[in-house]
């Protein structure tokens, strides 16, 4: 009897693990997905939506792979590329502000500073919409409520600013780990969206 019960913890135990580790490897694969679907340089808002829906379909137990993400990612699109567009935009000006702060221009650092802020906020938005996707959503809409969930939720926005250093050191260290590691960026913000609405 004891050992009965024994083997039913510890097969419970492994089923847990290996439940975990599967969502682990679908978030790397998910990764590797995401970074495709951005080749198009405007595509990443509707890669990383893409990429969190199929993500949530995991995690319920839903089916879906890869013919359902390029779907998921051309409805996406439709709307997506002027995301992306715009984001490219604020990038570069931002990127200007942070040269005038090295020219030494008067008041230089503090614009460069608030630039880099506005623009890691915008991200966070971007990726907190991206995890809510769904098609018939609109980007504008879609944005507009992942701003305020942005400044309403600072622990849930804080997590995906981690989740974004580190694609970032990954891409530092060992640069074909950043690609991979894109899907544990999606992961989070669905994880952060999921916190939120239970909350």
């Amino acid at each position: 009897m004891a050992q009965a019960r024994v083997k039913a913890r510890t097969s419970r135990r492994e089923s847990v693990f290996g439940e975990r580790f599967a969502v682990f490897a679908e978030c790397l694969l998910t990764g590797v997905w995401i970074a495709v679907a951005c080749l198009g340089v405007v595509t990443y808002p509707a890669a990383f939506a893409a990429g969190a829906r199929h993500l949530r379909r995991r995690t319920t137990h839903q089916g879906g792979g890869l013919r359902e993400f390029v779907t998921d990612f051309r409805t996406a699109v439709r709307g997506g590329w002027a995301v992306g567009l715009a984001g490219w935009a604020v990038a570069v000006a931002v990127w200007v502000d942070v040269l005038a702060a090295r020219a030494g221009l008067p008041g230089g650092p503090l614009v460069g500073a608030v630039g880099v802020l506005a623009l890691i906020g915008a991200a966070v938005a971007l990726l907190r919409a991206a995890a809510v996707w769904e098609p018939g959503a609109t980007w504008r809409a879609l944005l507009a409520d992942a701003g305020r969930r942005t400044v309403l939720d600072p622990a849930g926005s804080f997590l995906v600013v981690c989740g974004l250093a580190v694609v970032a050191l990954s891409a530092g260290f060992v640069p074909p780990l950043a690609v991979p590691v894109l899907g544990a960026v999606a992961a989070a913000a669905v994880a952060v969206e999921e916190r939120y609405r239970h909350r």
